[in-house]
């Protein structure tokens, strides 16, 4: 990214946060977004797909929220208090919380949730919340988790997209995974739902009883759903569209947008998720079951012109499962594979995968997340990389459902791209992709590549329980060191997201902003 352009970043931020005190208070009005791809349900509490979480964020609340430095502030949860053996965690709820249905918000929800889906169902928090054996209720405001072991990753994955909490009173009972209020959600959230036009557009409303009486300023949101790149940096340059988070136009158009003066360019409200693209091999087809064939693939790719030509430069080369972005964590010592194609070569014939009179040494098939231009690109790139080694990639494209019910379902992929948020803590977004407890059990954004290593099982149990900090680093660091060796998925970038969004659009940061809700968003009148 050029200096000029960070300049113009830092610019823009300073309008940001420069908040006009005539629009403190708000002034209602209609809040246009943009969620590409469209979610393929709105609760996030089920399904962790990024365009779930931008919807369901202001829908409902979580526990808490987390500024900028990831420390978290109180939202349902007022206060919070871990014991000093680290073996309960009490948090003492908001009084008067309803949900949109007029019941009332209490902890018998915080305990449901958590045993029949966050345990159960949740990619994530069956790890996150592995150690919690039960959850007490003392009275409606008080949810007191007693763990087996300590579990230091909790407080960092407990806001309204870590850790959504559902109604019990409508789901108890139920099919949960086919209940209706996952696509007509009932929360406790700024917002409430309104309607959903599947291909065109999602509706919130305020919420008239919401707990901060003040809030929210708007009057309700719409969420358009606009597949085509340039449809989008359209909207946004005519003002169709004043918010539109996770990098939505082309990379390219990013910093010509960030010229108009009905626009900026907004990267910080990602601090949370640390996101991280990767590649899945499926170790269970014929080809790739070889780590000396995966060590080849790697050193084939040249992840920096990946990150230059590609992604424009909001992404740097990743070394490692671990992004560099938790300096406390990311093991620079762990093994990669930097671009070396005469060694690429030399491992497939040893692998004996010589070169066929074509030239070509095998074929595989690669998929890409789809979530935009740029994952397609990714997969375009990676093929001409492979092509140079003798291995010949065809890239199919499929919608969100398609694409993971092949990748967690039927398993029926060769290489798979994606991404996930790292989180502030990798026991929440890291080890999910090399647990081997949810492989092939569709669940979505877990274990793809069927990666089964029992002393990888048992780091990511230690970690769970470990109370001492430089103990659960040092086991992230043999964590890293182990599957860089055995390479079940290939890190290739750490991304940065950018948010493009209207200039008279104000509302303060946070580090979850882009999973966060609009409440305390307001949209000052444009001057003639």
């Amino acid at each position: 990214m050029n200096s000029v352009w960070t300049r113009r970043l830092v610019v823009a931020v300073g309008l940001l946060t420069a908040v006009h005190p005539a629009f403190a208070q708000g002034g209602g009005g209609t809040l246009t977004a943009i969620v590409q791809p469209e979610p393929v349900i709105l609760t996030a509490a089920l399904n962790s797909a990024a365009p779930t979480g931008v919807v369901s964020g202001s829908i409902f609340d979580g526990l808490v929220d987390y500024g900028t430095d990831l420390k978290p502030k109180p939202a349902l949860a007022e206060s919070w208090e871990v014991a000093p053996d680290g073996l309960s965690i009490v948090f003492r709820l908001r009084h008067g919380v309803t949900w949109h249905d007029g019941v009332p918000f209490t902890s018998a929800d915080v305990k449901w949730t958590l045993e029949n889906v966050w345990q159960k169902i949740h990619p994530r928090n069956q790890v996150t919340f592995a150690k919690v054996t039960r959850v007490d209720t003392p009275d409606d405001w008080t949810a007191i988790l007693r763990l087996s072991e300590p579990s230091v990753a909790i407080l960092s994955s407990v806001n309204s997209n870590g850790a959504q909490i559902l109604p019990k009173h409508l789901y108890a009972g139920t099919d949960i995974l086919n209940n209706p209020h996952n696509n007509k959600p009932v929360g406790t959230g700024p917002f409430v739902f309104k309607e959903w036009v599947k291909g065109s557009h999602i509706t919130l409303e305020r919420n008239p009883k919401y707990w901060d009486a003040a809030k929210p300023a708007l009057d309700r949101v719409i969420f358009k759903i606009i597949p085509d790149a340039a449809a989008r940096s359209a909207a946004l340059e005519k003002g169709e569209v004043q918010y539109a988070p996770l990098s939505p136009v082309p990379l390219r158009d990013a910093e010509r947008l960030s010229k108009l003066p009905g626009l900026r360019v907004e990267t910080r409200g990602y601090e949370w998720l640390s996101p991280f693209l990767f590649a899945d091999f499926n170790i269970d087809r014929p080809y790739l079951k070889d780590v000396r064939v995966r060590r080849a693939l790697a050193l084939a790719i040249d992840r920096a012109a990946l990150a230059k030509v590609v992604w424009y430069g909001f992404a740097i080369p990743a070394t490692s499962p671990v992004p560099s972005s938790l300096p406390e964590f990311h093991d620079t010592a762990a093994p990669h594979y930097p671009l070396d194609l005469k060694q690429a070569e030399a491992l497939l014939d040893e692998a004996g995968l010589k070169r066929g009179s074509d030239g070509n040494r095998f074929s595989l098939n690669l998929d890409y997340i789809p979530y935009g231009d740029d994952f397609k690109r990714t997969g375009e790139f990676i093929k001409a990389s492979l092509k140079r080694v003798g291995v010949e990639v065809t890239v199919r494209g499929q919608d969100t459902a398609a694409y993971t019910r092949r990748l967690y379902g039927d398993r029926d992929f060769d290489i798979a791209i994606t991404w996930f948020a790292a989180f502030s803590d990798p026991q929440v977004g890291v080890t999910r992709a090399y647990w081997s407890h949810s492989v092939g059990k569709n669940i979505p954004w877990t274990n793809a590549s069927g990666y089964r290593n029992p002393a990888v099982d048992t780091i990511i149990a230690a970690v769970q329980g470990e109370p001492d900090g430089a103990r659960r680093v040092a086991l992230f660091k043999q964590f890293q060191r182990t599957v860089m060796e055995d390479l079940p998925t290939l890190p290739l970038l750490e991304l940065r997201f950018f948010t493009v969004e209207a200039s008279n659009l104000r509302h303060p940061i946070s580090g979850d902003q882009v999973y966060g809700s609009f409440r305390d968003f307001t949209i000052e009148p444009r001057s003639n």
